[in-house]
């Protein structure tokens, strides 16, 4: 399993090459790229959320914590006065950096559910929904959330996959083949769970549609694109 600095580091890479490709094509602007490059980074380190409670899963829940706090605000910011604003977003913060932390220690495996592929499908969708419904982004820009999300998750995956091959003595070490899973096998009840909680978030996720058409028009012809947003 490859560490933390090599996970950060290279979903950093990847989400920067993504974002530069994203600028390319005129679906971002430039000055967007720090959020999309942090999204990548954030996805790279998603896939550890059930491991034990050490610094970088501490620093994860904290990074959600954030994010979930920064959408409860986003969605009530014009039905509470300020003071309970406060209190609501605080509480929130407190909820799923203590929360929902202790529950995942409690309940989760290492490289269970969390660490396969549904998961990646899971958090992408959940990232656009939250995006486009809590955070009011555009469709295109809320699934530009997710798929960063999923960049920054797949590279992970990919990269502990790698580190369980030991190409010097040309040997698959123990750990192969449970980086990179489609769900997880041991415990069918959780894949099932999240499998429902996936189609669930498909069903109510914006269509995708804005994205796909303008993608199209931008590896067409990249001056096409404007002509899509009138």
């Amino acid at each position: 399993m490859a560490n933390f600095k090599t996970h950060l580091s290279l979903s950093t890479v990847i989400g920067t090459a993504a974002a530069g490709m994203a600028v390319n094509m005129q679906l971002i602007a430039y000055t967007h790229t720090p959020w999309f490059i942090f999204l990548s980074i954030l996805g790279g380190m998603l896939p550890d959320i059930d491991a034990d409670n050490s610094r970088p899963v501490k620093l994860l829940f904290s990074l959600l914590a954030l994010l979930g706090a920064s959408a409860v605000l986003q969605a009530f910011k014009n039905s509470y006065t300020p003071h309970q604003l406060l209190m609501i977003t605080a509480a929130a913060f407190l909820l799923i950096r203590y929360g929902v932390s202790a529950l995942f220690n409690q309940f989760t495996e290492h490289r269970g559910v969390f660490h396969s592929l549904l998961a990646a499908l899971f958090f992408t969708l959940q990232f656009t929904c939250i995006s486009y419904f809590f955070l009011h982004w555009s469709v295109v820009h809320a699934w530009l959330n997710g798929i960063f999300i999923a960049i920054g998750f797949i590279t992970h995956l990919l990269l502990d996959e790698l580190y369980s091959v030991d190409l010097s003595n040309s040997r698959m070490k123990k750990s192969f083949g449970t980086a990179m899973k489609l769900c997880s096998y041991r415990n069918i009840t959780a894949s099932a769970l999240m499998m429902i909680c996936t189609i669930a978030l498909y069903w109510i996720a914006p269509s995708p549609q804005p994205l796909v058409k303008i993608s199209k028009a931008a590896l067409a012809r990249p001056s096409d694109i404007r002509s899509v947003f009138r």
